[in-house]
C-alpha cells in the first residue's frame, strides 16, 4: 500500500469512526473533607493525608493508598485559573491531556489515545456517575462544565481498576468529587474572558432544617479558535445534602446544552448537545463501624453533529456496597450492581451508520475485595468483579495488591490485575456503505499489568511518588481486510503487545510561601498484528501518544493577598498523525482585593503557538497566546 493510500485509508476510517462516535462516582463510605484552607496553610503531610475513594472504594489517606494515585485538590484547580475540567486535568501529571478544536479533547491515561480523540481504556466519573459513552467507550468532554468552585478534587489513578469499577477502567480511573452542600453555602459569582474564551458562574446555597443543606448553580462557556469555529454552552444544576453520624443522603442533578455557533462550509447541520441526569445516593454507617451505601441515577444525553448524525442514550445504574471488618485483621467490601442503556443512532446524508439503529445494552456485577493485615506493617489485597454484558458474556477483573509500610512515612507496593475493555457500539455495529462494518464476534480487549510504586515522605518539606509498570495487551482492535479487494473492511481484534513505562510527580515546600510542584510520565509501546490479522491500518490507530511529558509548577503567595504562579509542560512529539514537540508556559497572578473579592489574569501558551493534536477527520488547530482575566466574589 502507497504512503497516499495509507493517509486516504486513515482519513477515510477516521471519519467514520469519529463520526459515528461524535453521534452517537462511585459507591463508597461516608468520606471525611479536603480542607479547605489556603495552600500555602497546607503542610506536606496534610496534602499526602488527602483521602480519596478510587482505590479501595472507601476512605483512606492518598499516602496509604497502594497504586499510582494522584489527587487535584480544589486549591489546585483555583490556582490553575481553568474553567474547564479538561484544564484542570492537565495538572495530573499521569494523564495526557490534549486540546483538538474549541470543544474537543484527547485525554488518556498510559498511551491509546487513539487518532481520533476516542480514549477508550479509561474509566470517567462525575460523583459516581459513569459518564463515558456505550457508542464508542469514551467520554464527551464537551458535555462537562461544572462550577469548578464547587469540586472537592479529582482523583486520578493510572492503572487498571477494573477489579472494584469494572469494564473500561483499564489504564486508568479519573473520579470526579464535588464538594457537599454544607460546603458551599452563600453566594458565588464567578466570570472571566479572553480573546478566545469566556466563562461565567453563579452558585447560591443555603441550610435545609438542622442537618440539610443545598445549591444550586448555573454556568455558561464559550471556546473559539477561528471563526466560525466557536462552541458554546450553558449547564445547570442543584446539590442537596442531608445527614449525621449514622446516616447521610444526596440528591443532585444537572442539565446542559451546547452548540457550535456559526455553521461551517460543508456542514448539513448545526452540531449541538442536550441532556441531563439525576442521582440518588443514602449511606448508614452501624456500630461496629460497616457501612452500607446504596445509589442509583439516570442520564440521558442527545448528540448532534454536522454531518447530520443524531443520537440519543437513555443510562440508568444502579449499585449497593457493604464495607466490614472481620477477625480484627480482615476489611472487606462486596457489591452488586447493573447499568441498562438505550441508545437511539439516526445517520446523516452519506454517513456511517449503526446497524442496527437501536440497541438496548445490559451490564451486570458482583464485586468482592479483602484487605487481609499480614502484620502491622503489611496487607494483602485480594480482589475480584465479576461482571456480564450483553456482548461477550462473563468477564473476570482479578486483583492482587501488596502494601508493605516501611516506616510511618514510606510505602512500597506492588499489584497484578486483570482488566478488560468490553465492546461498544461502534465495535460491534459501525457501517459505512462499501467501506467499513463492525465486528459481529469482536470480543473484549484484554490486559495483564503488573506495577510496582514507592511513595514518601523523606521530610516536612518533600513529599513524592514513584512508579513502574508492564502492561500486557491482547485482542486489541484493527481495521482488517476481508479479501483480495480488502474493501469491505471489518472491525477486528488482531493486535497484541505491550507496553512500560514510568511515572514520578512530587512536592517541595522551598519556604513557607514558596512551593513546587514537579510530575512526569515515560511511555515505551510495543505492539504488533497477530500472524494471521489482515489489517491494513497498522499500530499507528491504537494510539497516538508522546514517549515522555514533564510538568514543573511553581506557587508563590507574594504576601497575605498576592498569588504568583507558573506552570511549564513540556510534551514529547506524538508520532502519527504527526505533532511537533512543544513546551507550553501558563503564568496566573491573582489579588484577593478584600474576603470577598479576588481578581486575576493568567496567561496561556505565553512563548509559542502549537497543535497539541490532529484528528484526521477535522482541521488542524494550533493554539497561540492568550491572557484569561477573571474575578471571582463570593459570600
Amino acid at each position: 500500500m502507497s504512503l497516499k493510500q495509507r493517509v486516504d485509508w486513515q482519513h477515510a476510517v477516521g471519519v467514520a469512526v469519529f463520526a459515528a462516535s461524535l453521534a452517537s462516582g462511585p459507591v463508597h463510605a461516608q468520606e471525611a473533607k479536603l480542607k479547605t484552607d489556603p495552600l500555602s496553610d497546607l503542610s506536606i503531610e496534610e496534602l499526602s493525608g488527602v483521602e480519596i475513594t478510587s482505590v479501595s472504594r472507601r476512605a483512606q489517606p492518598l499516602n496509604e493508598a497502594p497504586a499510582a494515585a494522584f489527587v487535584i485538590t480544589s486549591d489546585d484547580i483555583e490556582r490553575a485559573g481553568t474553567r474547564s475540567l479538561p484544564g484542570a486535568l492537565r495538572l495530573a501529571p499521569n494523564l495526557q491531556v490534549a486540546r483538538i478544536d474549541a470543544a474537543n479533547y484527547a485525554i488518556s491515561a498510559r498511551g491509546f489515545n487513539q487518532p481520533s480523540g476516542t480514549a477508550n481504556k479509561m474509566l470517567v466519573m462525575i460523583d459516581g456517575r459513569i459518564i463515558y459513552t456505550p457508542l464508542f467507550s469514551g467520554v464527551f468532554w464537551d458535555a462537562q462544565n461544572p462550577v469548578m468552585e464547587d469540586l472537592d478534587r479529582i482523583e486520578v489513578v493510572s492503572g487498571p481498576g477494573g477489579t472494584l469499577w469494572g469494564s473500561n477502567a483499564v489504564n486508568g480511573v479519573i473520579n470526579i468529587v464535588s464538594r457537599d452542600a454544607h460546603e458551599t453555602t452563600g453566594l458565588l459569582a464567578t466570570g472571566g474572558a479572553s480573546d478566545t474564551s469566556a466563562a461565567l458562574g453563579l452558585r447560591y446555597g443555603g441550610r435545609i432544617g438542622e442537618s440539610g443543606a443545598f445549591r444550586v448553580y448555573g454556568s455558561g462557556l464559550r471556546r473559539s479558535l477561528n471563526n466560525p469555529d466557536e462552541w458554546q454552552s450553558l449547564q445547570g444544576g442543584f446539590r442537596a445534602d442531608w445527614g449525621n453520624a449514622r446516616d447521610a443522603l444526596t440528591l443532585q442533578g444537572d442539565i446542559y446544552g451546547g452548540k457550535q455557533k456559526d455553521e461551517m462550509a460543508g456542514q448539513v447541520a448545526d452540531p449541538k448537545i442536550e441532556g441531563g441526569n439525576v442521582l440518588g445516593r443514602w449511606s448508614r454507617r452501624f456500630e461496629d463501624d460497616s457501612a452500607v451505601e446504596v445509589q442509583a441515577y439516570y442520564d440521558r444525553s442527545v448528540r448532534k453533529v454536522s454531518s447530520g448524525i443524531k443520537a440519543e442514550v437513555d443510562a440508568f445504574a444502579a449499585d449497593a456496597q457493604y464495607n466490614f471488618s472481620l477477625f480484627g485483621n480482615q476489611d472487606w467490601v462486596i457489591g452488586a450492581g447493573a447499568r441498562v442503556t438505550d441508545d437511539t443512532f439516526t445517520p446523516g446524508p452519506g454517513t456511517a451508520f449503526l446497524d442496527p439503529a437501536n440497541r438496548t445494552l445490559e451490564t451486570y456485577h458482583l464485586y468482592a475485595q479483602d484487605t487481609l493485615k499480614l502484620s502491622s506493617a503489611t496487607d494483602l489485597i485480594l480482589g475480584l468483579k465479576a461482571e456480564h454484558n450483553s456482548y461477550t458474556g462473563m468477564e473476570y477483573m482479578p486483583s492482587a495488591r501488596l502494601a508493605h509500610r516501611l516506616s510511618t512515612t514510606q510505602l512500597l507496593w506492588a499489584a497484578v490485575s486483570r482488566a478488560v475493555r468490553t465492546p461498544s457500539r461502534v465495535d460491534t455495529d459501525l457501517s459505512a456503505t462499501g467501506l467499513l462494518t463492525g465486528g459481529s464476534d469482536f470480543s473484549s480487549e484484554k490486559l495483564i499489568a503488573y506495577e510496582i510504586g514507592y511513595r514518601s515522605q523523606p521530610s516536612e518539606r518533600l513529599w513524592f511518588s514513584l512508579s513502574a509498570y508492564y502492561n500486557d495487551y491482547t485482542d486489541l482492535r484493527t481495521v482488517e481486510g476481508t479479501g483480495p479487494a480488502i474493501y469491505p473492511l471489518m472491525i477486528g481484534n488482531g493486535m497484541k503487545g505491550h507496553t512500560y513505562g514510568l511515572e514520578a510527580w512530587g512536592s517541595y515546600i522551598l519556604t513557607d510561601w514558596w512551593r513546587i510542584n514537579a510530575g512526569g510520565a515515560l511511555l515505551h509501546k510495543d505492539l504488533k498484528l497477530d500472524s494471521g490479522s489482515a489489517d491494513i491500518g497498522g499500530v499507528a490507530l491504537a494510539g497516538n501518544d508522546p514517549k515522555a511529558q514533564a510538568t514543573l509548577r511553581s506557587l508563590m503567595d507574594v504576601g497575605s493577598r498576592t498569588e504568583l504562579d507558573a506552570s511549564v509542560r513540556a510534551v514529547s512529539e506524538l508520532p502519527d498523525p504527526k505533532v511537533s514537540a512543544y513546551v507550553a508556559v501558563d503564568l496566573r497572578l491573582g489579588y484577593r482585593v478584600t474576603d470577598e473579592l479576588e481578581l486575576s489574569v493568567t496567561g496561556y501558551n505565553l512563548f509559542d503557538k502549537h497543535a497539541e493534536f490532529i484528528n484526521p477527520s477535522l482541521p488542524v488547530a494550533e493554539f497561540s497566546r492568550s491572557v484569561f482575566f477573571s474575578a471571582r466574589w463570593r459570600q
